[in-house]
């Protein structure tokens, strides 16, 4: 489905990403752990063409992605849900949703029908549905955020901290929807988290990133067991 082959990216003159290598299968789950700045982010943002690799390839169904614009990329059926969740804070909850199928020409039927399965997924934005985001809480936010990526009908939807700034018993939900989404939708999914335990628990294979390498890489049942995993990010 994906697959990230010897990928160099850089900010200006300083490098970010070293060489990495990752794969994404059809209707898997894959989490990419590790700490602040190891370039998680930056690996997602390369992917989407928001920035530009320096070398190696990124091939999404077997199209290389690096020479394609970014404004073309969600076209291809990948969607990005950012960290800090990006809503429109001026426009309301319905408003945000439609916005997510943008790129979609959908007629007024096929987007009713589209935003009522978002509500099935998530009850609380239809009854928020005429109120402005940016008045919703951290946890509706984020609601919003992957209902309004599934609206384009993504082939892959990639998450970046969706459980950052959310209170633990939101972070439970969360994970139950995205695992949810994947084995009802059959959507694969990569997942960028810090919450080392959960990411590996929901996950099939997980990537283990640090200053910009792949350090380690392994099913994500496999290495919950790792003491090297235990001792540096799961507090074992």
């Amino acid at each position: 489905m994906l697959k990230i082959s010897n990928i160099d990216a850089f900010y200006g003159k300083v490098q970010a990403l070293y060489d990495v290598s990752l794969e994404v299968g059809e209707n898997e789950i894959i989490s990419l752990i590790g700490a602040n700045g190891a370039g998680k982010t930056t690996l997602m943002k390369t992917v989407m063409g928001l920035l530009k690799s320096k070398k190696g390839s990124v091939l999404f169904q077997n199209e290389e992605l690096t020479t394609i614009k970014s404004t073309k990329i969600v076209s291809k059926g990948i969607v990005y849900v950012p960290e800090g969740r990006e809503v429109f804070p001026e426009m309301s909850v319905r408003d945000n949703l439609e916005m997510g199928a943008y790129s979609k020409k959908f007629s007024k039927k096929e987007m009713n029908v589209h935003i009522q399965e978002m509500y099935e997924i998530f009850p609380r934005l239809k009854e928020r549905q005429k109120q402005l985001a940016g008045s919703l809480s951290g946890g509706e936010q984020q609601m919003l955020a992957i209902c309004r990526g599934l609206m384009s009908d993504p082939k892959l939807i990639m998450f970046d901290e969706p459980s950052l700034g959310l209170a633990p018993v939101i972070v439970e939900d969360m994970f139950k929807v995205i695992v949810n989404i994947n084995k009802t939708k059959k959507i694969p999914v990569l997942l960028v988290e810090q919450n080392a335990f959960m990411a590996l628990n929901i996950s099939d294979r997980c990537y283990i990133m640090e200053n910009g390498h792949i350090y380690l890489s392994g099913k994500s049942s496999e290495l919950l067991d790792s003491d090297v995993v235990k001792k540096s990010y799961l507090g074992g």
